[in-house]
């Protein structure tokens, strides 16, 4: 008789529930970079929640650039190979980490993803997917240009890596809300493979190409951190509305000084947290949501020093 794919895959994660939960053992956290704040406070959340639970240990890891897609690629298949109990992975690429997935699903691995989706064909691999509803926060980053721009004229889109699953999100909503409200007319996308040196660049480029440039929206941390130092730099901050992406210390900064009006920020220690919680949940045989919409809370000067804003800054 020949079994369900339902049924085959229930079989497989009671397997590694039985097994890692036996064990214990190690909880891989594999993320797009390693360096960048936003990445560290995911790293601070999985470390706060592996200190609620026994048995595990956690290892924290990701490439040196965002753009480096191979590197991350190996240390997935690297955790399979030495037998990890559970992994928590913000994927680069939606296409590219789908083999090194499933070969944890073979491995009877399970694998919970953040931030960044995995493209249709990897979905039967992982067990949870907890990210920002990164459409909405799109079309909440232009609902807020919008506002303070109105709804004609040029404004400038900064992007970071092209076809990665939260990039075609956020910046997919961004547009559509766009097009839908607006007759604005959008110079870009500029991608800055989250380098915020590429981003200053980019957009100092921009910003003299485009003396009339009435907006820009800079889409994740380095890119925004770039796109504000730029601004400052030439002179235009306060005079070219911005947007940002995510809540490091130097985007606070830029939104208390005016350089950026508002920042859309993650909660990516929400992500570390419940990403350890969700992974324990399903060696311990505790069936997972299959979506967790970690949130996203706007940011301005006039909420900045609330509650509201300081529960995700970081």
């Amino acid at each position: 008789m020949k079994l369900t794919t339902k049924a085959m895959f229930t079989a497989v994660l009671a397997v590694a529930a039985s097994s890692a939960f036996a064990a214990g053992g190690e909880i891989a956290v594999i993320v797009k970079s390693a360096d960048s704040n936003y990445w560290q406070n995911v790293n601070k959340g999985a470390t706060a929640a592996l200190a609620d639970v026994k048995g595990y240990t956690m290892t924290f890891q990701g490439p040196a650039a965002e753009s480096d897609i191979a590197a991350e690629v190996n240390m997935v298949e690297n955790a399979v190979n030495r037998k990890v109990a559970g992994i928590v992975l913000a994927a680069s690429d939606p296409d590219a980490l789908v083999p090194a997935v499933k070969k944890a699903w073979e491995a009877h691995i399970p694998v919970v993803i953040i931030d960044s989706a995995l493209s249709d064909s990897g979905k039967q691999y992982y067990q949870a997917f907890l990210s920002t509803d990164n459409e909405k926060a799109g079309e909440m980053c232009a609902q807020a240009l919008i506002s303070r721009v109105g709804q004609t004229g040029k404004i400038a889109l900064m992007s970071y890596v092209a076809g990665a699953g939260s990039e075609v999100g956020r910046v997919g909503g961004f547009r559509k809300y766009l097009a839908a409200h607006s007759k604005l007319q959008v110079v870009g996308p500029f991608y800055s493979q989250s380098q915020m040196a590429n981003a200053l660049n980019q957009t100092t480029d921009v910003l003299a190409a485009n003396p009339d440039l009435k907006g820009i929206f800079g889409a994740n941390e380095p890119t925004a951190v770039g796109m504000g130092r730029a601004l400052a730099q030439s002179g235009k901050a306060g005079k070219v509305i911005a947007i940002g992406f995510d809540g490091n210390q130097d985007l606070q900064n830029f939104v208390k000084d005016g350089t950026i009006q508002a920042i859309a920020v993650q909660g990516s220690y929400q992500m570390g947290y419940k990403g350890i919680q969700t992974v324990v949940g399903v060696i311990e045989k505790k069936p997972p949501p299959k979506f967790v919409d970690t949130g996203v809370v706007m940011v301005d000067k006039g909420n900045i020093d609330q509650p509201v804003a300081k529960n995700v800054l970081y």
